[in-house]
């Protein structure tokens, strides 16, 4: 899904979260998780920039008894070309429980459109340096 092949995202609101008109569990690969088990790939967008993005989840482990892990996105930059990776953003820390499944499964319940605006934001946030 890429901003090229639909309508642009909605803006987030003032929570970094996007109301979505359309049920999101009408296509099964309308969620970050679903997108992974339908097509066997991480799902890919153009960002703001210009330039390829695809999708990471990343789970660590922290010293938060209460909620000991913790997932965020990282979104490889490609090259134009596709050719290789060329820098990456990330968000901020978006998902924490008590086990990695948990976070796991927090993440791959996240419709599309909220993962194309996280990165919209990423990309706002990050200067041409940081990568």
């Amino acid at each position: 899904m890429s901003t090229t092949d639909s309508d642009p995202a909605p803006a987030p609101d003032a929570a970094g979260h996007v109301e979505d008109e359309t049920d999101i569990h009408a296509s099964p690969d309308a969620t970050l998780g679903g997108y992974f088990r339908v097509h066997e790939r991480p799902p890919a967008f153009e960002g703001l920039d210009g330039h390829p993005y695809t999708v990471s989840v990343e789970v660590e482990k922290t010293p938060d008894l209460r909620a000991p892990w913790e997932g965020y996105l990282v979104f490889p930059r490609w090259a134009r070309t596709g050719l290789g990776i060329v820098g990456h953003v990330e968000t901020p820390t978006l998902w924490a429980g008590p086990d990695r499944e948990s976070v796991t499964r927090q993440a791959g319940d996240t419709p599309l459109l909220q993962v194309q605006a996280w990165l919209e934001q990423a990309i706002a946030a990050s200067s041409p340096d940081d990568s």
